[in-house]
Order: C-alpha cells, then structure tokens, then sequence
C-alpha cells in the first residue's frame, strides 16, 4: 500500500455546497484524492456520497464551492468535461448495454471507424478495438472468457470487470467506483479488489465508495468520513480502525477534520 502523498491532488474540492428543498445534502465540504492512491469515501446512507461524486464527476451543480484539477480551478459543467480530463465513473448500475458485447461496451461511443467512405457508412475498425479491449482486460487482470457474448449473459463479476476495465482503459487520471463489490461472491470481490490495486500502481487515483470496512481497511490508502453532508474525517488508513471508522459514521466518535 503507498504512503499517503504530500504533491498536488488530481482533484480537490473546496467548501462544496449543495442544498435540495429544505435538504443540505453537502455542507462545506473539502475533498480531496491523490495520484496514485486509493481514497476511500464512505459514511452512512444519507450521508451525502452520492451527491459528492455527481459533483465532483460533471454530473451535478453545486450551489457553493470550487472544484481544482491538478491545483488549477475548472468548471466542472457536465459529464463530458469530466472524461477530457480523464476521470471515470463506475456506478453501482454498471451503465454497460447488456445486449452488447464486451467491446462494443468499451467503446461505446468511442467507436474507431475505418477510414474514409467506409468509416462514413459506419464501418468500425472492429479487430483494432478487440484487440485493444482484450490488452485493457487481461492487463487488468479481468476475467473476459468471451468478446463476443452479449454481456448480459456473463456473470456479476465478469460485468463489474468490463465496467471497470473500460473505465480505466479511458481514465488515466482518476477512477471513482460506486461500489464495486456489491452482490458479488468472494472470489469476484477478491479480483475486483486486486483489479484496484493494479490500477492505483498504474499511478491512477481511485475513490472507492463502499460500506465494507474490511475492503476499504485492505485496499485504501487515504478515508474521508461524510456525515449529515459534512465531512468529519480526512485519515491515513494506517492511523485508524474499523471501530473508529464505524464511529465517525454514526456520530458516535468526533475527530478533528485533518487537511
């Protein structure tokens, strides 16, 4: 596990604010992951989270704030601002086309034409993206048996893979996944885990979002705690423990929030 890093956060957010109705779903809220790292964000339901990373991904404004990319301020509009800085999404949904294949997932969207008329009439390179999605797949580790089966007809495991294969394969500078071991069997969260190792030694920044203190305890550099909006907790992973964790979550434990 790397130690937790002094230079310049890919991503930070400053006083992040944001209210629905009578609701403050975030209230002043700094955040902030490194390159190469694994940040864990966790904290009850309700907690704020989701809204966090719809805001820190272009997928949701915030009513006050900053949001700075690599130490410089950006806006931060749209999902589509997000990926030409190379910053990822893995939702709990996945957002993979079950009657595609697992490379027409990878580039969906992003499809290679072929050159010319061809490519006009909408001809793919489809042997180049194959052989590029096999390389995101096995380099990943990532169980794909098969680039031409619907994806729908694969297991849990073998989708959270894909997703995450493709949202690495297209990143290169940060990764949030939303839970990511949900509903999967041992040996799948155990690969899903080692796939998040191999990402941050890539130099990847990941923010995983998890209720499962034993994964995040095993792969996470870097916690920060929200709790009614606000974050309460900013710790080295090597400096806490479930106990105190589960604490902060519920209020029951207070800690000054540590920059």
């Amino acid at each position: 596990m790397s130690s937790v890093s002094t230079t310049v956060p890919v991503l930070q957010a400053r006083g992040l604010s944001r209210q629905f109705g009578s609701v403050r779903a975030l209230n002043n809220v700094d955040f902030e992951v490194y390159p190469g790292e694994v940040t864990a964000l966790i904290g009850d339901n309700g907690a704020g989270k989701s809204t966090l990373v719809k805001a820190l991904s272009g997928n949701l404004a915030v009513d006050e704030g900053e949001i700075l990319f690599d130490g410089t301020p950006i806006e931060m509009s749209n999902p589509q601002v997000a990926s030409s800085l190379g910053i990822e999404t893995v939702y709990q949904d996945l957002a993979l086309a079950p009657h595609l294949d697992p490379v027409q997932n990878m580039y969906l969207g992003r499809e290679i034409r072929r050159p010319g008329l061809a490519g006009a009439l909408g001809f793919m390179k489809t042997k180049d993206m194959a052989v590029a999605s096999r390389a995101a797949f096995d380099e990943l580790g990532a169980t794909v048996r098969s680039l031409s089966s619907p994806v729908g007809e694969m297991s849990g495991g073998q989708r959270q893979a894909i997703a995450i294969a493709r949202a690495v394969h297209w990143a290169g500078r940060l990764v949030f996944l939303d839970e990511p071991t949900a509903a999967l069997g041992v040996r799948q969260t155990k690969n899903v885990l080692e796939t998040i190792r191999r990402v941050r030694d890539k130099g990847i920044a990941v923010v995983l979002i998890s209720h499962s203190m034993p994964h995040v305890m095993e792969v996470c550099d870097r916690i920060q705690v929200l709790r009614l909006g606000t974050r309460v907790a900013n710790v080295d992973a090597k400096n806490t423990s479930m106990e105190e964790l589960v604490g902060l979550m519920t209020g029951a434990v207070t800690k000054d929030d540590q920059k």
